[in-house]
């Protein structure tokens, strides 16, 4: 079944501080991955996978936000320069 890293972590009863002792990897990257806000790489997907006991496959690794513009006013469609 696949899940959310924050999913995982509940079901195994997984603190984030007991996550990235046993991933290796930065804390503010593991809670940003398990908050949706960041995709990991496939290293980083590995080690996660690992820590939690599951396979990659099993982990929905897609951000939870939507990416969006920070600057500009976007597309000015039907507008004249």
């Amino acid at each position: 079944m696949v899940k959310t890293m924050a999913a995982w972590m509940s079901e195994r009863r997984l603190a984030l501080s007991e996550l990235v002792v046993t991933s290796g990897l930065e804390e503010r990257v593991v809670a940003a991955i398990a908050a949706g806000r960041y995709t990991p790489s496939p290293q980083q997907r590995e080690r996660l996978a690992a820590a939690l006991g599951v396979d990659i496959e099993e982990i929905s690794w897609e951000h939870a936000t939507p990416v969006e513009h920070m600057y500009g006013h976007g597309p000015q469609f039907g507008r004249s320069p």
